[in-house]
């Protein structure tokens, strides 16, 4: 039987991520308006849960400099070579890629060290009935990187960190993170909602 480890692949160049850079919507996506990408503005991004970086990827395409973090050994080792063969494609990947890096490492260590403007999370969730995340692909990236059981700590420092705005990537039905104070908005897709916590110098007051 074929791994996970050795069955799954970041590809930057082909597939779904091509086609969302090709016919994606631009900066009129909900991710690049949650993480303020309007108006001309191009915050520095920190992606805290970088896992297929396919986010990471949509964001540095249009404009943002991104830094990923991702914690687990296996899918540190897939996104670095990923972007590899991104970059030897050349052109607007080799562009795009420019603005990506990827850290290894627990992001609630990384990310005081990092004066990110946006901070995105996008925990793994544990598996729900009828649910996208039966997906192959998913079930694999689970069985790499397991549920984010700390992502309540991680939103924690995140909110103390930021220096604009932080977003939280939610399944749209799913109910608020506990002990995290209520997000500024929210914008509501059909399968996913982006819960977004504007910052001054960092959020106070980031428990309930």
């Amino acid at each position: 039987m074929t791994s996970a480890k050795s069955a799954l692949r970041v590809d930057f160049v082909t597939g779904a991520v091509a086609h969302r850079l090709r016919f994606g919507g631009g900066r009129g996506q909900d991710l690049a308006k949650a993480m303020g990408m309007r108006a001309g503005k191009t915050p520095r991004i920190v992606d805290a849960t970088a896992g297929l970086g396919r986010d990471s990827f949509l964001l540095a395409s249009l404009g943002a400099e991104v830094t990923m973090i991702e914690r687990s050994d296996v899918m540190h080792g897939l996104l670095q070579d990923g972007m590899a063969r991104a970059r030897q494609e050349g052109g607007i990947f080799g562009t795009i890629l420019s603005r990506m890096t990827v850290l290894h490492g627990d992001a609630k260590a990384l990310l005081p060290k990092l004066n990110a403007e946006a901070i995105l999370i996008d925990p793994m969730h544990p598996p729900r009935k009828n649910s996208a995340l039966v997906k192959r692909e998913l079930r694999q990236v689970r069985e790499i990187v397991g549920t984010d059981e700390d992502a309540v700590a991680l939103m924690q420092v995140a909110l103390r960190h930021a220096r604009q705005r932080v977003v939280l990537k939610w399944p749209a039905k799913a109910a608020p993170m506990p002990g995290i104070k209520p997000h500024s908005y929210q914008i509501l897709g059909k399968s996913t909602r982006y819960d977004v916590f504007m910052c001054h110098a960092g959020c106070e007051g980031n428990a309930v």
